[in-house]
């Protein structure tokens, strides 16, 4: 029996969280659903299709509710469940891909230029503290204590701008 698209994501998850974004590739996932690597074609175009399904998945149960400091707790939280998770979501975002039903609950809550702010800073924060993780579990760099705490003063700066007048010219 065919795998489905979504066997397709979640075996990429698995090996994207298992190996991380620099070793994922189309070839290894192929492999790892015991297939040709072209099988996989006839559930995605390419790899940025994928990415998208992967970036979807992983922010699809993240609830969007008023409390949009609690919302970009629980998206930064999915993000850190997987390894890379931001990285992936940063590329979806940049190429407009698998994010676009997030954004768009966000911008309901706030608008749609808070949202995009929102979306690019807690994905950036957490892009930069899984990379800051990594290189603290390898011993590359001390572990920074402070992360957590930034990450809330930056989105504390963010919602506090959003409710002022833009500037004029």
């Amino acid at each position: 029996m065919g795998n489905s698209r979504q066997d397709v994501v979640t075996a990429a998850l698995r090996l994207l969280d298992a190996w991380g974004l620099d070793s994922f590739s189309m070839r290894r996932l192929a492999a790892e659903l015991d297939v040709q690597p072209s099988a996989l074609y006839h559930h995605v175009e390419n790899k940025q299709e994928l990415l998208g399904h992967l970036a979807a998945r992983i922010v699809g149960g993240v609830r969007v509710d008023d409390d949009i400091v609690a919302t970009s707790h629980r998206l930064r939280q999915a993000m850190l469940r997987i390894r890379d998770g931001a990285e992936v979501v940063a590329t979806a975002t940049a190429f407009r891909l698998g994010v676009s039903e997030f954004e768009a609950e966000l911008a309901d809550r706030t608008s749609p230029d808070v949202a995009r702010t929102l979306l690019i800073y807690v994905v950036g924060h957490t892009q930069a503290t899984q990379l800051h993780r990594q290189a603290s579990e390898l011993g590359a760099i001390p572990a920074d204590p402070d992360l957590e705490a930034s990450f809330d003063r930056g989105l504390a700066i963010i919602l506090a701008g959003s409710s002022s007048p833009a500037p004029v010219g």
